[in-house]
């Protein structure tokens, strides 16, 4: 849903409708005079309804009034992926970066402020029913009005898998969201229960898929690194190389395949980026892992059943960006 579908002078009142539709009633301000834009796309992983939202400066603000007006009762998790905001809890200001995590409850008033001085922000907004985690709602009121810790731990994991699932949110198919529909609530429940100091409280399957879905994002984080290996993973999350394997084994991907089908994944993207279309084939290469440019080749055309410069130069390959 965007802004650019309805006129100028109407856009935000159509604005007020989708976050009314999507979240639930608010009050919406701007400062007067200027032309809005703001654009969502919306995904359901499992229980947890995903959405990617990219918006111009405004004040949202859930009121008591509001609050009587409509509650879905859930809860919400907030990721800035682009800009920066204040949010306020009474008395108590928060504020905002890119890879901060924020819990807000339906059910309670609050305000987010836009920084004004940035002209474009976006944000990875997780809705979820409060039934759906195995965490005592009691709990979750102790962190609601807190940010959520992102420097190390399962804190830092929720931040980098939110932020990798912004950036790959273009290339992700109906398969791909039914997969991650679990890790997401998983991920979900771990960062929670990590701010809680609660983590060991949850299910052991719980915390084994929250491990695989941080061992997911190193891995996309250092894809580029040619000592990206079973070993350095590993030990990188102070598990046994045997353990790494069992986690990978019971998803039905070897650690080594799933590295490659990343690495690919990236490879193909980057040569259907407008942006990046003078740039050679073997540079993409390496950035992405593969020090051989014959090797990559030969890869590519197994995966994909043409080689690196027939896809890119096939019509309708690149793709344009949205703004």
């Amino acid at each position: 849903m965007s802004t650019d579908d309805v006129p100028v002078r109407d856009r935000f009142a159509y604005w007020h409708e989708v976050h009314e539709q999507l979240w639930a009633p608010y009050e919406l301000r701007r400062e007067p005079g200027s032309a809005f834009r703001a654009q969502v796309a919306v995904r359901e992983f499992g229980p947890v309804q995903v959405t990617l939202m990219s918006t111009m400066p405004h004040t949202v603000h859930r009121s008591r009034a509001m609050i009587r007006r409509g509650d879905p009762e859930v809860g919400k998790l907030v990721c800035f992926i682009r800009g920066a905001g204040v949010v306020t809890h009474g008395d108590r200001c928060l504020r905002m970066g890119v890879g901060d995590l924020k819990l807000y409850d339906t059910s309670r008033p609050y305000q987010a402020v836009f920084a004004p001085e940035l002209p474009v922000h976006q944000l990875l907004l997780l809705r979820f029913p409060r039934s759906s985690l195995p965490l005592p709602a009691r709990d979750l009121r102790t962190v609601r009005e807190a940010l959520l810790p992102r420097a190390h731990g399962v804190g830092a994991l929720a931040s980098q898998f939110l932020l990798q699932l912004a950036r790959q949110w273009n290339e992700l198919t109906a398969a791909d969201t039914a997969r991650l529909a679990t890790a997401t609530l998983d991920v979900l429940t771990a960062a929670l229960a990590g701010a809680l100091d609660r983590r060991d409280a949850l299910p052991e399957h719980t915390r084994s898929r929250a491990l695989l879905a941080e061992i997911h994002t190193f891995i996309r984080t250092h894809l580029g690194e040619a000592d990206l290996t079973p070993a350095t993973i590993a030990a990188a999350h102070h598990i046994s190389v045997r353990y790494l394997h069992k986690l990978f084994h019971e998803q039905g991907h070897p650690v080594g395949e799933w590295v490659r089908q990343q690495r690919l994944a990236r490879c193909r993207r980057d040569l259907a980026d407008p942006q990046l279309a003078a740039r050679p084939i073997g540079t993409i290469a390496t950035r992405w892992g593969f020090p051989s440019a014959a090797h990559f080749s030969q890869t590519f055309r197994t995966a994909y059943g043409e080689s690196p410069r027939q896809f890119r130069e096939r019509p309708g390959a690149v793709q344009s960006r949205p703004w």
